[in-house]
């Protein structure tokens, strides 16, 4: 079977030599056409290999990162995939941060129908945290609202 025009812009994928990025932003998530854009069918990536950094103390925070999403035209590439998770080790954020980022760049990379990000970190002082960050977003118009806004600063 040829491979498609897509697939063989896949830099990534079947390429040994390839080098983990720096950064997120060095990072590229690579798509390739959905084989079933005609049907809703959810794909589910899973890994407990991430880390980032805490940007207060310089530790490292260890999460489980899930992600389900429906795809429409596009899907990533899970090799694309497993280097930008990587590229976030040396990234001091806090964690809800890192989950919308990668919310934000995945949904920026595929345009799926739906996607959830689930990121599962570590307790650290004895606290766990668990943080998921969905698109399309549930509740758009409350997000600007002065009384959600006035409860969350009391």
């Amino acid at each position: 079977m040829p491979k498609s025009k897509r697939a063989s812009q896949l830099t990534l994928l079947g390429h040994s030599d390839a080098r983990l990025p720096a950064s997120p932003a060095e990072a590229r998530l690579e798509t390739f056409p959905n084989p079933a854009p005609q049907r809703d069918y959810r794909i589910h990536f899973e890994t407990d290999d991430f880390t980032s950094v805490c940007p207060v103390t310089g530790q490292p925070d260890f999460a489980r990162i899930d992600i389900d999403y429906v795809p429409d035209h596009l899907c990533v590439e899970s090799k694309s995939l497993k280097f930008y998770l990587a590229s976030y080790r040396n990234e001091r954020a806090f964690n809800e941060a890192v989950t919308n980022r990668i919310l934000d760049d995945f949904v920026k990379a595929c345009a799926p129908r739906e996607a959830i990000v689930t990121a599962q970190f570590s307790a650290r002082g004895g606290i766990a945290l668990t943080v998921r960050a969905e698109y399309p977003d549930k509740n758009p118009k409350e997000r600007g609202s002065p009384d959600r806004r006035t409860k969350a600063a009391d």
